[in-house]
């Protein structure tokens, strides 16, 4: 159902979103990802979104449906068409929300692909072409939700298997919830199994910099770990590659885990939600490992669902206390 021209708004000046990214993956993948259901459904959307209904007819004309769930159940459906497909370096289509009143808002979407050394170069712009009153909400997060979107491509082209994603919101402002993050005093309140003492905390907070730290098991037992920081940008965002370590930094196995990734690329964000509410959210994806690793990596989501619900269960009391 498309918009009627009475209730169309007039478009505040939106400019082009482009974006680019570097893909360690190669190019003929990642033109695939962008139509075929099954890979589509394992990517399109904002972090923590998922896909319960994803068709895609990837041809010229050919239509797209996909349904999107967010973390609280709500569903958003998400209509589209392709327009031109010059495999594998270009692509047109135009996709556009709706909800029960019918169509919200509309893009144009043009993706270009270049192969250099084995990775693939990708370039996304991005038109707003209409837009309802009802669209406001979508406008405001249309840069956020494709970067997101495309940080799920690109892990997804390197490892073949979807993000792992977590997300809270919290009742505490943006910049308290990123310093208990950053500040080793801080983490050693909740950070890590119930129970557990810290031993050791060393952070050196700086892209390039180690947080390396030890924890005493209630049975006596020793687990240390190594973070190094990639990105630091505070409030907004942390990126890290986690380990298990040794007492003296070194990179070692999961203790129950032998196969298991000896690094894992944590992105961690921080939306300041309005009204002293913050929006965590959590992504972890396997580095440099092997098939076997990435495999152990994704048989254990339930898992990791579980243990990041009592480590944000304990960092929401922490809060509490602050």
């Amino acid at each position: 159902m498309s918009a009627d021209p009475k209730n169309l708004i007039e478009i505040p000046p939106v400019p082009e979103l482009v974006m680019r990214r570097t893909f360690d993956a190669p190019r003929a993948l990642v033109f695939k990802a962008w139509l075929e259901p099954r890979h589509l459904a394992a990517w399109w959307g904002p972090t923590v979104f998922t896909n319960p209904v994803c068709e895609a007819d990837g041809r010229p004309g050919g239509v797209l449906n996909i349904i999107m769930q967010g973390p609280d159940g709500k569903r958003y459906p998400c209509g589209g068409q392709f327009y031109e497909i010059e495999e594998p370096r270009r692509l047109t289509l135009g996709t556009w929300a709706e909800d029960a009143e019918g169509r919200v808002l509309e893009n144009h979407i043009e993706v270009l692909l270049e192969e250099r050394d084995g990775k693939t170069e990708q370039t996304v712009k991005v038109n707003l072409v209409m837009a309802t009153p009802r669209s406001k909400p979508f406008v405001a997060g249309m840069r956020q939700g494709w970067n997101q979107s495309l940080d799920k491509l690109g892990a997804y082209v390197r490892n073949g298997i979807p993000l792992f994603s977590v997300a809270r919101v919290f009742k505490a402002p943006r910049e308290l919830v990123f310093k208990v993050h950053t500040d080793p005093f801080h983490l050693a309140k909740w950070f890590g199994p119930a129970g557990t003492t810290v031993i050791k905390a060393d952070m050196d907070l700086r892209p390039g910099g180690t947080y390396h730290y030890g924890l005493r098991m209630p049975d006596g037992a020793e687990m240390w770990g190594r973070q190094v920081f990639r990105e630091v940008t505070a409030p907004e965002k942390l990126v890290l590659v986690q380990s298990f370590s040794d007492s003296k930094g070194g990179i070692t196995r999961h203790p129950m885990a032998a196969t298991w990734p000896l690094e894992m690329l944590a992105t961690t964000t921080f939306d300041d939600l309005g009204g002293g509410d913050t929006a965590l959210t959590i992504s972890w994806e396997p580095l440099n490992a092997t098939p076997e690793e990435i495999a152990t990596f994704d048989h254990a989501r339930a898992g990791m669902d579980g243990g990041f619900k009592g480590t944000l269960d304990a960092l929401e009391a922490y809060l509490a206390t602050l």
